[in-house]
């Protein structure tokens, strides 16, 4: 049962108990590797934030064309290594 976005309904028989506990490690392994990968990169915080800042404010009708301009700002390192030490220096 296929709808357009996907399954409609769960089908929990599908997975072996062996393999319902393997992705259940799988799940838990990607989540601490990307919690570490996170707080290896504080930058992508300040990016996000950044990001969902400016939507708010500006509420741009083409999102995607905005989130592209957005991220192809040629001054958006400066612009982030510059938040990055105000926020180090706050601290």
């Amino acid at each position: 049962m296929a709808g357009k976005g996907g399954l409609t309904e769960l089908d929990v028989g599908v997975l072996s108990a062996e393999q319902q506990e393997k992705l259940r490690q799988f799940k838990i392994k990607t989540r601490i590797d990307n919690e570490k990968y996170l707080r290896s990169h504080p930058e992508v915080e300040v990016l996000i934030g950044d990001f969902l800042r400016d939507v708010l404010v500006k509420r741009p009708q083409d999102i995607r064309e905005f989130a592209a301009d957005h991220f192809t700002n040629p001054n958006l390192q400066a612009s982030t290594a510059s938040k990055m030490k105000e926020n180090n220096d706050m601290e």
